[in-house]
This record gives structure tokens, C-alpha cells and sequence, in this order.
């Protein structure tokens, strides 16, 4: 199979791809959250390099969130659009799932904590625990990094954190000991082709948790009746 994986849901724009021989290939565009303009001419120039095109794709998956709203309505739009066309399976896998799969071989601690930075001093957050699976003890939840802290602070639980949200707000979370902090900042493509057979579903619905920043902005400024 020739499987696509597109990430957007961050402010990196990323795709991999699984060629016939089952080798993976990652590759970043850009990290500036510029995914309008750079997705689909570098997923052009990725099937190109191994001589490949639309058509030779078998299986696309996307990050489904959650994430900043507009790059994942790009990521979404694109997978759901090659998909159709080519009439492929289309899968999705979420943002904090894929960041707990890549921390758990290297974690030190059982559970492991993902943090998306959601902007406006919130992160989207979901515990798992590592063991012989990975287990969901929480759903995905908008959380304050206060909250986090006071949360795993008074547990006293140790715990290991991942994602954008962690980086960002690395000063708070590292005045806890409990704290482990692992330096894997986004979603990787190539480790949402790993969890096709793990965690992946046909919902491909984009997980939100929250309205998009406009729609926010405009009700704080009593646009809304």
C-alpha cells in the first residue's frame, strides 16, 4: 500500500509517506502556518521524488485534531478531497494520540500527558497510560497549563509531558519534580502511519473542543446578540 499522512494541526505543516515497500518517508514544509500555500505542492513534490503520482496513493490518514482551527480545516479539506477523488480509504487518528505513541518507548514514567498549545493560555490535553498498549485515562479536554500544574502537583503522580503545549509553557510545568518534559514538539506524520492498524478509524470528523479564534473574537466584542 502507498499511504499518505497529512499534518496540520499545529503550526507545522507535515506529510509521510509509505511507499510500496513499506519504507517511510517524512517530510516537514513549514512551520510558520503557512499549510494553504505549501500542502499540496509538497505532497506533489513528495510523490514525485519516488516517482509516484495521486493516482498510485492506496490509503490517506489525517490528524483530525485537535489543533489551531485553520490548519485543520486545510488538512482536513485536502485529505477529504484526495480521498474522494481517488476514491481511497480516508482515516483519521487525533493530534494527542500521535504524540503519545512517539513519547511512550522513551518515557521514563507510566503516564504520559499530551499537550497541543491551543492558544489564548489554554492547551488541549489527554492522559494516557503506558504499558503493554497505550490506554486513554482521559478524554481530549481544553485545560489551562495552571490547572495542569495544580492538577499534577497535588497527584504528586509521576508524569511525563508532551507536545507544543508543554514547550510553550515549560517554565510552569518544570517547577514540578513529578514533571518529565520530553522534547518532541509536534504531531509526526510517519508515526500516524505507524497507528493505522492501532488507533486509526474511519471518523475523520475534525475535534475541535472549541469555536475558532474569529468566531471568539467576534462574540468578546458583543457581535453576538
Amino acid at each position: 500500500m502507498i499511504t499518505l499522512a497529512i499534518e496540520t494541526a499545529t503550526t507545522a505543516c507535515s506529510i509521510a509517506l509509505r511507499t510500496a515497500s513499506g519504507e517511510v518517508h517524512e517530510r516537514l514544509l513549514d512551520t510558520q502556518r503557512r499549510h494553504t500555500e505549501v500542502l499540496t505542492a509538497g505532497i506533489n513534490d513528495a510523490l514525485s521524488e519516488f516517482q509516484l503520482s495521486v493516482r498510485d496513493l492506496t490509503a490517506i490518514v489525517v490528524d483530525r485534531g485537535p489543533g489551531l482551527f485553520t490548519g485543520l480545516r486545510v488538512g482536513l479539506a485536502t485529505a477529504r478531497g484526495l480521498a474522494d477523488a481517488l476514491g481511497v480509504p480516508l482515516l483519521g487518528v487525533t493530534s494527542l494520540e500521535i504524540l503519545a505513541h512517539e513519547a511512550a518507548p522513551t518515557s521514563s514514567t507510566e503516564q504520559i500527558l499530551a499537550l497541543v498549545d491551543g492558544r489564548r493560555g489554554e492547551v488541549f490535553a489527554q492522559t494516557f497510560r503506558s504499558s503493554t498498549s497505550l490506554l486513554a485515562l482521559s478524554p481530549a479536554e481544553v485545560r489551562t497549563p495552571q490547572d495542569v500544574v495544580i492538577e499534577w502537583g497535588t497527584s504528586g503522580l509521576p508524569v511525563t509531558v508532551v507536545g507544543d503545549g508543554a514547550q510553550r509553557y515549560r517554565e510552569l510545568f518544570g517547577l514540578l519534580p513529578n514533571i518529565s518534559i520530553v522534547d518532541i514538539v509536534h504531531p509526526s506524520p510517519a508515526t500516524a502511519l505507524r497507528l493505522l492498524d492501532l488507533v486509526a478509524t474511519g471518523d475523520v470528523s475534525p475535534l475541535y473542543l472549541r469555536e475558532a479564534d474569529a468566531v471568539a473574537n467576534f462574540s468578546t466584542r458583543g457581535g453576538v446578540a
